[in-house]
């Protein structure tokens, strides 16, 4: 199945074997989960799933369906993850989107209206009529409801970032195609448009997988070894951002930041963890910026496209993780570190209020200053830290795992089925 540019046309992604039962020991005594999922795994067996995205890598989209796809199989489901294929003028178009969707200014011209669209039209061609729904996630494919030619399927359009304020003129030419779907999912209740027309719209929240290499346990000299073999002296205290290289993050924000904190606190280091996605053209020139300032200085370290244990390393040998971002879609790099105990000093964003409730709210922040300002805090009060990363974990334990995000989907899933 290949389109006109000689690309793979939806391949199909392959993801191992879970089982829903292996997650018990990790979620509350009293929380009745996993027998919901169970529950409905067995009025829903033989229901027959397909999620849809442009990157099998590098996102935090890919990380959810590598580890939702797997236990909505464990419990009878037929599902399946495929990847949108596009080329690069296709991703340099989907990358002004979605930055665009997030309120950033954006000239929409004809010529980019019709790279987006002809992509779009040549994977709908591709689509298997034999699903029952389908789940299209972000703006890259989102018009491939509107070209399938089929009417039997339910359609989803899951929305991973914060459209609460978007640009207009990109918003306007994509809600058309996004209103014909028959339900709209978004992160956060806020992040509706006001003016979509779907017939309905859920708030499901993201989640961490804690059984993912990236965020289960690894032995503290493990973590230490890690970080020395790259560099790092873990005598001295170290600062960490994991994200994608992008200017949402703020990085250049997280540098200054750091710089700040170093006035008062000896020795600091920071590093800065980050990957390079498939659909994301404007990484690279971001990584390269990056790297080009931590040449002058070597406490600044930087590094990309890392493996998940690596990154696990790094989430819990630090002595806090930062993130800075001025724009999230939810950023779960906060609930994989609060999931590791690990203290957090994040801005006030996005969905990283609902992660950091009750006393963690203290480290949330609104400018470079009060990010230097927390950083040398925590730094400072080694205990006090080491207790809002364990007050952290316990919400993630409550709030932010893969089953409450299985029975969630497979809940709206039951809703579509039944009209």
């Amino acid at each position: 199945m290949t389109g006109s540019d000689g690309n793979l046309m939806l391949q199909k992604i392959a993801v191992g074997e879970k089982t829903i039962n292996d997650y018990r020991p990790v979620v509350l005594v009293e929380d009745t989960v996993i027998e919901e999922i169970l529950t409905l795994g067995g009025e829903l067996r033989g229901a027959r799933i397909c999620h849809v995205n442009s990157t099998p890598y590098g996102g935090g989209v890919a990380e959810l369906l590598y580890s939702c796809i797997p236990l909505l199989c464990s419990v009878g489901i037929t599902a399946h993850w495929r990847i949108f294929s596009g080329a690069e003028p296709f991703f340099n178009v989907t990358k002004g989107f979605h930055n665009a969707l997030q309120g950033a200014e954006y000239n929409l011209t004809e010529a980019e209206k019709e790279t987006y669209l002809k992509y779009n039209r040549e994977n709908a061609d591709y689509i298997n009529p034999e699903y029952d729904v389908v789940i299209v996630n972000d703006p890259q494919p989102a018009a491939l409801r509107h070209y399938y030619r089929g009417d039997k399927m339910k359609w989803v359009w899951r929305c991973h970032i914060d459209t609460s304020e978007p640009n207009q003129e990109v918003w306007q030419f994509l809600k058309p195609y996004i209103d014909v779907y028959d339900c709209a999912i978004f992160s956060m209740e806020q992040y509706a448009p006001h003016d979509l027309r779907v017939p309905w719209t859920r708030v499901i929240p993201p989640a961490i997988d804690p059984h993912s290499p990236k965020n289960r346990e690894l032995p503290v000299r493990h973590c230490i070894d890690f970080l020395v073999s790259r560099g790092i002296d873990t005598n001295r205290p170290l600062v960490t951002q994991i994200s994608r290289f992008d200017p949402w993050k703020d990085p250049f924000g997280v540098i200054k930041a750091y710089q700040l904190a170093r006035e008062n606190v000896a020795g600091l280091q920071l590093a800065l963890v980050g990957s390079l996605a498939r659909d994301d053209p404007q990484g690279v020139e971001i990584l390269e910026k990056v790297e080009a300032l931590a040449e002058d200085d070597p406490n600044l370290f930087v590094f990309h496209n890392l493996s998940d244990i690596e990154v696990n390393a790094f989430q819990r040998a630090s002595n806090l993780i930062i993130q800075k971002s001025l724009r999230e879609g939810f950023g779960l790099t906060v609930s994989e570190a609060l999931w590791k105990s690990t203290a957090v000093v994040a801005s006030k964003v996005g969905g990283i209020p609902i992660q950091m409730g009750n006393e963690l709210s203290q480290l949330m922040v609104n400018s470079v200053e009060e990010c230097a300002e927390k950083i040398v805090m925590l730094l400072q009060d080694q205990e006090g830290a080491r207790a809002f990363g364990v007050q952290g974990k316990q919400g993630v334990r409550r709030k932010f795992l893969t089953p409450r995000l299985v029975r969630d989907e497979l809940r709206l899933i039951k809703e579509l089925l039944a009209g």
